[in-house]
């Protein structure tokens, strides 16, 4: 084992040297080379501190500052969304489905406008094109028709989604919020989340007028119906969990009033965009003259025949 006399500090050669050469020189221990190196760091590692802290101020306060109403980065939070939770979201509306809430399960608190602008921008164009398209090929044996673009639906038909788009889920939101004031076990989701479940299930619209483009009344009215359902039975489903704890009259009432807008909606776009029209006799060419009757005078009594002039 080692002595105590070998693990002591010793002093080395070189040092002994230079202080032969130089005894005005001082040298230094390790302990207090350590304690002017803390000495020395201390300053710096404050100012790291300091500037830790302001760093994290700075952040919490960007975060804290929201975005005027006024402004453009107000509003780009609303769109900002990837492909993949648009294709999910419009997945979930195709698909509505008991005990899976399109709003809890894949909106998750972060609703997008991207989604619904594109989808009532898409039906309205779908319904205009698909109507004119419609009206050509419903008048194409008509020798007399002549065929001019009829723009003013795509007008009518963009007023008409957007209204709905948004007036339709401001009239909910507000009654939600007025029944929640009355009654606290009444919920409510958020503006921005009803324009979100509002927009993304007039989807299945889309390939339904498109699909009426085939000349058949019975499967017109057959795809509306199926696509009325498919729509509606996602708002129910959506609005359900906060309808539920109301009273039976107001939940029955609210949910009415939603499915008849939504097919009042598919209806009316039935009717005003794909109607048929009577067909038309075309009139007659002004050389062409009708027979005159034939007059038949009254028979004398005498005469055994009738006489014609």
């Amino acid at each position: 084992m080692a002595t105590s006399d070998e693990l002591k500090f010793h002093e080395f050669d070189e040092a002994a040297d230079l202080l032969a050469v130089n005894p005005d020189a001082t040298t230094t221990s390790i302990s207090e080379r350590q304690s002017h190196m803390a000495v020395n760091m201390s300053p710096g590692y404050e100012e790291g501190e300091l500037g830790e802290e302001t760093d994290n101020t700075e952040l919490l306060s960007d975060q804290k500052q929201q975005p005027s109403f006024w402004t453009f980065e107000y509003y780009q939070t609303f769109f900002d969304v990837d492909t993949y939770q648009v294709l999910d979201r419009i997945k979930g509306s195709l698909l509505p489905l008991p005990g899976k809430n399109f709003v809890r399960h894949h909106l998750r608190n972060s609703p997008d406008l991207y989604g619904p602008f594109w989808i009532c921008a898409t039906l309205a164009f779908t319904l205009a094109v698909s109507s004119n398209v419609s009206h050509a090929l419903e008048k194409r044996g008509d020798p007399t028709f002549h065929y001019s673009p009829q723009f003013h639906k795509v007008t009518v038909a963009g007023a008409v989604i957007y209204g709905y788009a948004w007036l339709a889920p401001l009239a909910l939101w507000g009654y939600l919020q007025w029944r929640k004031g009355r009654s606290s076990h009444v919920g409510s989701y958020s503006f921005l989340e009803t324009v979100c479940v509002y927009g993304y299930s007039l989807f299945v619209y889309i390939p339904t007028s498109i699909l009426w483009l085939i000349p058949a009344a019975w499967l017109q009215w057959l795809l509306m119906a199926f696509a009325a359902a498919l729509s509606g039975s996602l708002l129910v489903l959506a609005f359900w969990p906060l309808l539920r704890s109301d009273s039976k009259p107001a939940t029955l009432a609210t949910l009415a009033a939603m499915v008849s807008l939504h097919v009042l909606l598919a209806v009316g776009c039935k009717l005003y965009f794909f109607q048929t029209l009577p067909s038309t006799v075309p009139p007659l060419h002004p050389l062409v003259t009708a027979q005159q009757p034939k007059v038949v005078l009254p028979r004398p009594a005498n005469a055994s025949a009738p006489l014609r002039r």
